[in-house]
């Protein structure tokens, strides 16, 4: 029976999409409520939990809380309905503006523009007139001598159809039908609401129970995590609508516009609805406003004052507020507000938000559902060094350059060597070490990443130190000759590091990163390339034991000649210091270091940002060291006196 499970094939996620689709479009007469009421859950249990921390018990809570809710609704619908009612009786005293405004709209003769609409009318009307009467109609066939006269039908006798007068039931129902639907659904998600507020903690044991207790960590986060969000979302979006309603009704009321708290409601509970309602919303006042002005400066101002609101609310408020919790892209939104109104019509609009929220939820917390949130959260699909990766490999060096100018407006220059361009590498050596990465995208890439570090040692944030310099010997021309001339120019008392590449042109590149900060820092720097005469080096710059020497190697396949190169360095050297710097390596460093053997190190980093501090560290040391001997040596000839 188990090998029988086990071989069973699992349903396609897909698949389960597609049925949990129809579902929701077969069963919305009931889940639209419902649906409603979990919505109306999130937005009112904060009150019903700060009713509780009063001491007060749950269901005088919630009863408290529904009553409040639903004579604040009342109240607000009374007022409504009375302002509607009383701008349908004004509406006949405007009728002589609105024909003032419709005939102004109207383009004047004397204008070329207004010459040619009337061109194209006339034309319009020859073509009709055509149509209707030509011009050459067919003769009449003369009428045969021999033709007979046909005997005209009977008229036909007139029917009348007389309707049956309903009765009083059959008037009732007819006149009642529109209104009753929206009371029975008012009343369904009242009782919904009251029932899941009352045992909202039954139902969120019963829903931890049904995804079991194996999955009980995440199912608690998942429901705490769409609880937090759709809340937070509800509240707030509550809170700033009513704002926006109360300046939108002081504005118009201000400009003079007739019925302005009726208007400042509708704005507050249209801006629901995303991206349709704010245009919606300035439609009904700007039509009012085109009504009753006589001039063009009331709409105008009307337009002004919505425009000016909508802008900081938008901008500001909302992106500030609460922008950065709901979790969905901008593009997610208008599809996903597309879709729930398709399959649910006017409450899919008004839930687009919420129910796009628990299917991020459920994307994050069901590793099958995560394609979800990546096609609806709002996180970056790739990351930075994904992105600068990716670039390269598309042969678009001028967009990773671009990315990594972009990501140093707003990170240090060891960030970007750190969290962008090593990793990067990272991916391109394991692409190419699977035979992943042909020639050509190999040569590119790792030219283009060479070009954009040597770019780099010019920017600057700050004013280089003045005695930051960089030493590259020319090794295949005349090294001999040079290396005297280095090393007299590094000066007795300097600190000297000398950066050696484990392998290949890729830790030749991070080499190149790590003598960049380093100079930066005000170090002397010798960066050896790859292949250089090591032996001859040493011979010719006779490395002192306060000098330090850099391996650079990037995992997971230059960790074996990074070893071989520090036994090679420690065997010939065995007083030098010596950092081995792992680049991007995410394990235990001294476990690392423990690799290396008898041979081992002094010290095993993984970022520049380490490596810069640790060599800071040894510098600061030998400069205390060299400070103490000088001491001795001045305290020495008074002692013996």
């Amino acid at each position: 029976m188990s090998r029988a499970r086990q071989d069973s094939p699992t349903l396609n996620p897909l698949v389960v999409l597609a049925g949990v689709i129809l579902v929701l479009y077969f069963a919305r007469a009931v889940l639209i409520p419902l649906a409603l009421a979990l919505t109306l859950n999130f937005l009112l249990t904060p009150a019903v939990a700060w009713f509780q921390r009063r001491h007060m018990r749950r269901i005088p809570a919630v009863a408290l809380v529904m009553l409040i809710s639903v004579a604040a609704l009342g109240g607000l619908g009374w007022v409504v309905a009375g302002q509607l009612l009383q701008v349908a009786n004004d509406l006949p005293k405007y009728r002589q503006n609105i024909d003032q405004k419709i005939a102004a709209l109207h383009y004047p003769k004397d204008n070329a523009l207004g010459r040619a609409a009337e061109s194209v009318q006339e034309i319009g009307t020859e073509f009709s007139d055509q149509a209707i009467n030509p011009k050459n109609p067919p003769a009449s066939l003369p009428a045969s001598p021999q033709a007979k006269t046909v005997p005209q039908p009977a008229a036909p006798v007139p029917v009348q159809v007389v309707t049956v007068p309903p009765t009083g039931l059959q008037y009732l129902g007819k006149v009642m039908s529109p209104v009753l639907v929206p009371l029975g659904m008012a009343g369904m998600v009242l009782i919904f609401t009251v029932f899941i507020l009352i045992k909202q903690e039954d139902l969120r044991d019963r829903l931890l129970r049904l995804g079991g207790l194996a999955q009980l960590n995440a199912m608690t986060l998942a429901l705490n995590d769409a609880g937090h969000r759709i809340s937070r979302y509800l509240v707030m979006q509550f809170l700033v609508n009513t704002c926006f309603g109360i300046c939108f009704a002081t504005g118009l009321f201000l400009i003079g516009l007739p019925n302005a708290i009726l208007w400042g409601v509708i704005a507050s509970v249209l801006r629901i609805v995303p991206y349709v309602g704010a245009a919606t919303a300035a439609a009904c006042p700007l039509a009012l406003a085109l009504a009753v002005f006589h001039g063009w400066g009331g709409p105008l101002l009307v337009v002004l004052v919505f425009a000016v609101l909508e802008l900081i609310t938008a901008n500001i408020v909302e992106p500030w507020l609460y922008g950065a919790h709901t979790g969905i892209s901008s593009l997610a939104l208008l599809v996903t507000t597309v879709f729930w109104t398709t399959l649910w019509g006017w409450a899919g609009l008004v839930l687009a938000v919420p129910l796009t929220v628990c299917v991020i939820v459920l994307g994050r917390y069901v590793p099958r559902m995560s394609f979800l949130q990546i096609l609806l959260g709002d996180e970056t699909a790739l990351s930075v060094e994904a992105q600068f990766y990716q670039r390269l490999l598309a042969l678009d060096q001028e967009d990773a350059r671009t990315i990594a100018t972009t990501f140093l407006r707003t990170h240090p220059l060891v960030s970007l060597y750190d969290e962008v361009l090593v990793p990067a590498l990272t991916l391109a050596e394991q692409d190419r070490h699977k035979g992943g990465l042909d020639e050509t995208r190999e040569s590119f890439l790792f030219l283009s990443v060479s070009e954009i570090v040597s770019e780099l040692a010019v920017y600057q944030t700050e004013a280089a130190p003045a005695k930051s310099r960089r030493l590259r010997p020319r090794w295949m021309s005349n090294a001999q000759t040079e290396l005297p001339a280095i090393k007299a120019e590094l000066g007795p008392s300097a600190i000297r590091i000398f950066c050696l590449s484990a392998n290949d042109q890729a830790d030749e590149i991070t080499s190149s990163m790590l003598s960049q900060l380093l100079e930066r820092a005000g170090f002397g720097v010798i960066s050896l390339p790859v292949g250089s005469p090591f032996e001859e080096v040493l011979t010719h710059l006779l490395p002192e034991p306060r000098d330090v020497i850099c391996i650079s190697a990037l995992p997971p396949f230059a960790f074996a000649q990074a070893r071989a190169l520090c036994e090679r360095v420690r065997i010939r050297l065995p007083e030098i210091k010596i950092l081995a710097g792992i680049w991007g390596f995410s394990g235990d460093l001294n476990k690392a270091k423990e690799r290396f053997g008898s041979t081992r190190p002094d010290g095993v980093v993984a970022s520049f940002a380490q490596a810069v501090e640790q060599i800071g560290r040894w510098h600061d040391a030998a400069l205390a060291a060299e400070s103490e001997g000088r001491a001795e040596l001045n305290s020495a000839p008074s002692s013996t006196k």
